[in-house]
């Protein structure tokens, strides 16, 4: 049986300490045909997302797959991507995360249904849509060292292989 990857157990914790510190966590993923998340908000064939508990409803972060729902503009969305595609996770308060190395895919979106019923069970709002910042500036260093501290400026995340 092949090992299971660390990003999983990685992202989780990441996320986990965001919420606990009362920060709002966002997912950076490139988007892939597996993809499945409203395609007006992917720019470069990348999404950036609030995942904080307050922004999505039954976040499920598998070993293979993270999903939820959340509203864009409104209207519910189911939402779903591979754990491959995640290439960052971050504080949107302070920028404190870490970044990952994404599998290689040729960029491309499910494009979901029009007109789909939008229920009011299916979670609080995910807004504000394309208003959420980018990540942070996401370079790693050429080889493993200390992460550095902040100079002001933006931080560097270190990228996790």
């Amino acid at each position: 049986m092949p090992e299971i990857p660390t990003k999983p157990y990685l992202l989780r914790a990441l996320y986990e300490w965001c919420v606990d510190n009362g920060y709002t966590p966002h997912l950076a993923v490139k988007v892939d045909s597996r993809s499945q998340v409203p395609s007006e908000y992917v720019r470069n064939g990348e999404i950036t997302l609030n995942v904080s508990p307050t922004a999505v409803h039954k976040l499920q972060m598998g070993n293979d797959l993270i999903e939820f729902s959340a509203r864009f503009a409104g209207v519910a969305r189911q939402i779903s991507f591979p754990m491959a595609g995640v290439y960052a996770l971050y504080a949107k308060e302070t920028g404190h995360g870490m970044t990952f190395e994404v599998d290689a895919a040729k960029p491309s979106v499910q494009i979901e249904a029009e007109g789909e019923p939008a229920s009011a069970k299916d979670g609080p709002s995910n807004e504000p849509g394309p208003a959420v910042p980018p990540p942070p500036a996401l370079v790693a260093p050429a080889a493993p060292t200390e992460p550095t501290k902040p100079t002001g400026g933006k931080p560097q995340l270190r990228r996790i292989k």
